[in-house]
């Protein structure tokens, strides 16, 4: 039980301190898998970079809480079982704050503005030049 524990914790440690970074130098970009996703924060690209950089500093956090709970149920098989659902619950809410910060963030942001066909030199009008 206690290697299941710890695997466990060393990848959610491992995952939350790679997004963190990510997210903090403005790398990770759109994706289906990590990062906060909102409809807020996939709107555009740049909502969700800000997003993920306000939610970095706690994600890396948690990260680090997993990481050191992982070694603290390495160190102590007596109390494993505790620390490591409590590492990981705090992890789990702290990397959960972040994405709430981010969230809101992101939807602080103003909308962005419709792009028209951006295809032709007509200035957006588009549906009037059209075939009847």
């Amino acid at each position: 039980m206690n290697i299941v524990l710890l695997v466990v914790l060393g990848l959610v440690g491992v995952a939350f301190v790679a997004v963190g970074v990510l997210g903090m130098r403005g790398r990770l970009h759109r994706n289906r898998f990590f990062g906060v996703r909102t409809k807020a924060t996939l709107r555009d690209d740049e909502a969700f970079t800000l997003a993920n950089r306000i939610a970095a500093v706690p994600t890396l956090v948690a990260g680090a809480i997993a990481l050191a709970t992982g070694v603290a149920v390495a160190l102590n098989a007596e109390t494993a079982l505790v620390v490591g659902a409590l590492g990981l619950v705090g992890s789990l809410v702290i990397a959960s704050a972040g994405g709430v910060l981010g969230h809101r963030a992101a939807e602080a942001m103003p909308s962005p503005e419709p792009a028209g066909c951006g295809g032709c030199a007509c200035a957006g009008a588009c549906g009037v030049l059209q075939r009847a």
